[in-house]
């Protein structure tokens, strides 16, 4: 039963972080692709914004397939803590710690579950 709870925890987590990349990478599923993206990003002082938009939804994408592939799992949670340590500094952390007032809350989590799994092994049922 490990293994299934590894493999669910992976595929959810790992789907929805390249959902993510993809919307700053390609604009799917009502993201800004890396223009919007970029724009953002510079307005909050994170520059050159475009090239950081298309790096940041790079480590989310690639991060969350590998995740949710379980293949090169520290691989994977190295690309996702970078993003959300990123996150935490440039938009969570004045927030204080709750999700729901834009916290690090969330961020904190995802960080903790992709460490734990780099730590453990990705479980039986993966790619390789």
């Amino acid at each position: 039963m490990i293994h299934i709870g590894l493999l669910i925890i992976r595929l959810v987590l790992g789907i929805s972080l390249a959902s993510h990349g993809a919307q700053k990478l390609f604009g799917w599923f009502g993201g800004g692709g890396v223009k919007g993206t970029g724009g953002f990003f510079e307005s909050i002082g994170i520059k050159p914004g475009v090239p950081m938009a298309a790096l940041v939804g790079l480590f989310e994408f690639a991060g969350g397939l590998l995740l949710a592939a379980g293949l090169l799992t520290w691989l994977a949670a190295a690309l996702i803590v970078i993003v959300m340590i990123g996150g935490i500094f440039k938009v969570h952390l004045p927030n204080g710690y709750f999700a729901d007032k834009g916290g690090i809350e969330y961020p904190f989590v995802i960080i903790a579950i992709v460490i734990g799994i780099a730590l453990i092994g990705p479980g039986v049922y993966t790619i390789v």
